[in-house]
């Protein structure tokens, strides 16, 4: 089984599933206002159509909500995989 290499401590990978680029594109935009980001990437999301984008969050530089929302959230553990998901 491959596995991704896990990004640094402070960073997050994000990929968004939408039916169009337009819907990709604005909830990545949200995510921005949040936080630091990379340029995002996008790719086709299989043969029904639709949009998988990429982008990597950097934690360590927040914005108002996620600083807050983020002071006051505790870690849940480790949520279960996706049916898609490895």
């Amino acid at each position: 089984m491959n596995y991704e290499p896990v990004p640094s401590e402070s960073h997050a990978e994000v990929r968004i599933v939408a039916s169009t680029p337009e819907v990709a594109r604005r909830v990545a935009e949200v995510l921005r206002r949040c936080f630091a980001s990379t340029e995002q990437r996008s790719y086709p999301a299989g043969r029904g159509g639709g949009t998988r984008l990429h982008l990597t969050l950097d934690t360590a530089r927040t914005a108002e909500p996620a600083r807050s929302w983020l002071a006051t959230s505790e870690s849940t553990g480790q949520a279960p995989a996706h049916t898609d998901e490895v």
